[in-house]
């Protein structure tokens, strides 16, 4: 029996022909892409980011929580590492926060669908339900917030919030880039 893997893996052939390597450093667009996991959405593709442009952190919903404020902090420590300690005041990193139409997650709204989630899981309902994209364009603003009120997020670190419409294709900005 082939495995699934084995036509993916034909592709990263032909990837690694014309391969060049990408140095450890700083993110091209300086910017940080929190988005969901969901495989209709591929930041690579919808904003046309190629490897080393940024990084990106998925879970279900996009949502921000304490570990992806966590990474966003590591991140930080890091760029500031390999810059040596010489990032400019005026240079500043974005993190956008996108959420998107149709999201899986909003079926965790549903009391009894989040309790067989979490039977079926193992995860606490509370963190189902502070999962959930219901309104895109509402999470996404909450997401906003608990970024910018993070004692984690460095000064020099906007938060933008965008909503990616699965039926158009498109991104539309919901909050524009503000810093703490």
């Amino acid at each position: 029996m082939t495995s699934r893997m084995t036509p993916l893996l034909e592709h990263n052939k032909q990837f690694a022909r014309t391969y060049t390597p990408a140095p450890l450093g700083l993110p091209a667009a300086q910017v940080i892409v929190i988005t969901c996991l969901d495989h209709r959405v591929d930041p690579a593709i919808t904003l046309g980011l190629t490897l080393g442009d940024a990084p990106v952190l998925r879970n279900a919903g996009g949502r921000v929580t304490q570990p992806i404020i966590e990474e966003i902090a590591y991140l930080a420590f890091l760029g500031q590492r390999i810059s040596g300690g010489q990032l400019a005041d005026d240079i500043r990193f974005e993190v956008a926060v996108i959420h998107h139409t149709q999201c899986g997650t909003s079926f965790l709204a549903d009391p009894g669908f989040r309790r067989e989630a979490s039977e079926a899981t193992g995860v606490d309902e509370a963190v189902l339900e502070a999962s959930a994209v219901g309104d895109p364009h509402v999470t996404v603003r909450a997401d906003v917030e608990r970024l910018l009120t993070s004692a984690l997020l460095p000064p020099n670190m906007g938060v933008s919030g965008h909503v990616y419409d699965i039926e158009t294709g498109r991104v539309t900005t919901v909050v524009d880039a503000r810093y703490p």
